[in-house]
């Protein structure tokens, strides 16, 4: 019986021929991942597995992202902890505030931390989002992530898999999340529970490496385990120019069992939103109706990196954001943020009336810089829209794409760029 992708990588960091679905094996990692919220209480169990130092210094990760910069005196603790711990133990990839900051999904993978081929864990559950790179990436709790900084490895029960074939190329305006958010309304946020979303087609061709973070990072959303992409020449690219490890790409069996296989024709998709409150409540944009909105939320894991910023500026450009409404910006790492003020998109935001953050997940957990009141709405190119998700419980997200997120700033509703660009307004 052959193997998907993800049963080969764990097959060989458990040091087996082969593994099957529903076996427990234990893995060795290459990198162990924590942020602010998740990484103190990782760090407070530490010192029950009786090591006096992590298994390798340069194989975790420490990530304050979550509440930074400190929003508050409890945030600021959480960070002081973080920092004491890397110190101490000597974890060379320690990134806070200033020039190495970033949040962690978009961040690993900019630093070339993580390969083709990889086990990674970390303890949060966007940790799926380096599956694009054709790695193994699942988010755990804190204690197993202490446990993977002191013994570098894991237990995983392997996943059976679920085969997504995606066909043709996106049109105008249509992106990964379209992608993304158009599977979870096909399949339901638990239609791969604990399974593997495997994706495979032509289609992967005409996705960027952006498109495809962008879907990995949501693969969680579906309930799946992890979400992996093939290793072609555009993540070779990619892996390169980051100066990542030599890749070790590993290819689905032809006889490799799948529970289903979806077809998705990537030419059909239209702009897509997911209304309150699950990820697959989804509707094309066309379809939405007339939604008032008070905020728009551009960034996070998902969509915060220099080609989504490049589509909202683009959807943006020569107009206004509506007078009603509050349109953050928040660049996923220091380094988009500088290319992006290279390029003059933040210039462009700025003249269209949005506020541009430091690079934070902020709003997207409902932590800081974009809370929401009761009843107000929010777009958001985030990854969750869960009740009280962006603050008051009976506030409103709904998750689009970084074009429909502008687009609906401008209209003051939830519009398509089309719409948008029609219609302009000026204030």
């Amino acid at each position: 019986m052959g193997m998907t992708m993800t049963q080969k990588i764990l097959a060989a960091h458990a040091g087996k021929d082969e593994v099957h679905a529903g076996e427990l094996i234990q893995a060795k990692l290459d990198m162990v991942l924590a942020n602010d919220i998740t990484a103190p209480v990782a760090i407070g169990e530490f010192p029950r597995f009786g090591r006096k130092d992590v298994f390798d210094r340069k194989k975790i990760a420490l990530v304050p992202d979550h509440f930074a910069p400190n929003k508050d005196i409890k945030a600021a603790a959480q960070c002081a902890c973080m920092r004491q711990f890397a110190r101490e133990h000597g974890v060379e990839n320690y990134f806070e505030v200033g020039h190495d900051c970033g949040i962690e999904h978009a961040l690993l993978p900019e630093k070339g931390l993580v390969s083709a081929g990889d086990c990674v864990i970390g303890a949060d559950s966007h940790t799926c989002t380096y599956g694009a790179l054709g790695a193994f990436s699942t988010g755990v709790g804190s204690t197993d992530a202490a446990a993977g900084m002191a013994t570098g490895e894991a237990w995983f029960k392997v996943p059976p898999a679920i085969k997504v074939v995606l066909k043709g190329a996106p049109r105008k305006w249509v992106g990964g999340k379209d992608v993304i958010l158009h599977l979870i309304g096909l399949i339901g946020v638990d239609g791969a529970r604990y399974q593997s979303l495997e994706f495979a087609g032509d289609g992967v061709d005409a996705l960027s490496m952006d498109d495809r973070f962008t879907i990995a990072n949501m693969a969680i959303e579906a309930g799946a385990k992890n979400g992996i992409f093939p290793v072609d020449a555009t993540a070779r690219r990619y892996l390169g120019e980051h100066g990542a490890r030599e890749p070790v790409a590993y290819a689905a069996d032809e006889d490799a069992v799948y529970e289903r296989t979806v077809e998705i024709d990537l030419s059909s998709l239209k702009p897509v939103v997911a209304f309150p409150h699950l990820p697959s409540n989804v509707r094309t944009v066309d379809a939405a109706g007339d939604v008032p909105i008070d905020q728009v939320v551009i960034g996070s894991c998902t969509n915060g990196r220099i080609s989504d910023l490049r589509i909202a500026a683009e959807a943006m450009a020569g107009r206004h954001v509506a007078p009603a409404v509050r349109c953050i910006v928040i660049p996923a790492t220091q380094r988009v943020w500088l290319q992006a003020m290279e390029e003059g998109l933040l210039k462009t935001f700025a003249e269209a009336g949005c506020v541009v953050s430091t690079p934070t997940c902020g709003p997207c957990l409902g932590g800081h810089m974009g809370i929401l009141a009761k009843g107000e709405r929010c777009v958001a190119t985030t990854n969750r829209n869960f009740v009280g998700r962006m603050g008051h419980v009976e506030s409103e997200v709904y998750l689009a794409s970084p074009a429909v997120a502008a687009a609906s700033a401008v209209a003051g509703r939830i519009a398509g760029p089309a719409t948008s660009q029609s219609n302009r307004q000026t204030f």
